[in-house]
């Protein structure tokens, strides 16, 4: 099959393949199985892709290290200098005592944060309504996490990894519940791992310590 695709057919159909092994592989992990074709496939295209060709690309930097004269780049002493103490009498202050803490971040401010980070690094994702996507990711799913009973539970056992496993879980059934009204938030949560990685780590600051 892959012989008779030219090489832009070839890497369209690859990069498919991995989309398809990667949310296949997130879907299996919520849902009840229930779909053997679909798994056949997984397992089929799981051997296949790591045996597919790459595309051939020219190397750029063919040539590079003798186009450039490497003596002229080489570290040169151009001084030395000593440092030394003044031999006089001195003294010492004495340590503050004030304190140096200050109090946890208001959630007002970490709401402002996340969705500054938001704007920053995922604000050119050409969003259908990017004012509902920060409602979602800043309010909606946040609070559908913190009301998952067993997210709740794990909190509060009062063990951070712990709950931090479900609620990556808990994440997980929240988003994949959207998967009807906000397809875009879905399969950027299923094949994008930064967005994916911001999210856990955007809503775990927002619920955990509730």
């Amino acid at each position: 099959m892959m012989a008779e695709l030219d090489e832009d057919g070839q890497v369209d159909f690859k990069a498919k393949a991995k989309a398809f092994c990667r949310t296949y592989e997130f879907l299996a992990s919520v849902l009840p199985y229930n779909n053997a074709d679909w798994e056949k496939l997984s397992i089929f295209l799981n051997f296949l892709v790591p045996k597919l060709p790459a595309p051939r690309e020219e190397d750029l930097s063919k040539g590079l290290l003798e186009a450039i004269d490497m003596d002229s780049y080489r570290a040169e002493k151009r001084a030395s200098v000593k440092l030394a103490l003044p031999d006089a009498d001195a003294e010492i202050e004495p340590v503050p005592t004030e304190g140096g803490g200050r109090k946890p971040e208001p959630e007002l401010d970490r709401l402002s944060n996340i969705l500054r980070q938001f704007n920053d690094l995922f604000g050119n994702i050409p969003w259908t309504d990017a004012d509902r996507v920060r409602r979602l990711v800043t309010e909606e799913i946040p609070n559908e996490v913190a009301a998952d009973a067993r997210d709740q539970n794990a909190k509060r056992q009062g063990d951070q990894q712990n709950a931090r496993i479900e609620h990556d879980q808990a994440l997980k059934r929240v988003v994949v519940a959207l998967l009807n009204d906000d397809t875009e938030l879905f399969r950027q949560f299923t094949e994008n791992e930064s967005f994916r990685r911001w999210l856990a780590d955007s809503v775990f600051a927002l619920t955990y310590e509730r």
